[in-house]
């Protein structure tokens, strides 16, 4: 069924209208040395969605996609491979192939200037110093799509930032953030049926 979904979405002559399709996006790094690290929060997240919801990931070109249909919209899940510093590479790409409008875009991401678990969504914005969305907004030519932000809080002495964010979370630490996983989850779906707007309200004070 993925597989046969996959194919349908991303061939060149389909069928389905722009509109309908999304591109979420879980910022990360890959290999065994990242995992369970604070700064590949948008891999885990992404992770927790697809085990709630059946989903697999497949290798594909600068990423692993996962694709769900939801009321009849078609969703791209990826977690790129391109490594955090070149995620546009690989958000650009996809962003072509599957012929997704910008405001279709959703990317998860860590965000140091929020207090752990914290939640924030916005329709634009700054990179705010993430190399991540730093890179995408150089390869898009601008910062005007959406992102939620999770805090990972900012307890690491001066000058230890990035040990910090590439250090792995503390048991304590990964039961708060597991907590906020499933209106993470609540918040992705309401995203893609309601709009940034309405995601904002919702969730931006939860």
């Amino acid at each position: 069924m993925f597989s046969s979904l996959l194919a349908k979405f991303i061939r060149e002559k389909t069928h389905i209208e722009p509109e309908m399709k999304f591109l979420i996006v879980g910022l990360g790094n890959i290999g065994p040395e990242y995992e369970h690290t604070r700064h590949n929060l948008g891999f885990q997240v992404l992770d927790f969605y697809a085990g709630q919801n059946d989903l697999v990931f497949e290798p594909r070109r600068y990423g692993d996609l996962a694709l769900k249909k939801l009321r009849g919209r078609y969703v791209y899940f990826l977690k790129p491979s391109t490594y955090m510093n070149l995620s546009g590479k690989a958000i650009r790409y996809w962003l072509e192939k599957g012929k997704i409008p910008i405001e279709n875009l959703l990317v998860v991401v860590d965000d140091l200037n929020l207090p752990l678990g914290a939640i924030r969504l916005r329709g634009k914005g700054s990179d705010g110093g993430h190399n991540g969305l730093k890179n995408i907004c150089q390869l898009l030519g601008h910062c005007n799509f959406s992102r939620l932000r999770f805090g990972i809080g900012n307890d690491f002495p001066s000058g230890r930032q990035v040990d910090y964010v590439l250090g792995r979370w503390s048991q304590e630490e990964w039961q708060a953030v597991e907590e906020r996983l499933p209106i993470i989850s609540q918040a992705i779906e309401t995203f893609v049926l309601e709009g940034i707007s309405r995601a904002m309200s919702k969730f931006n004070s939860k």
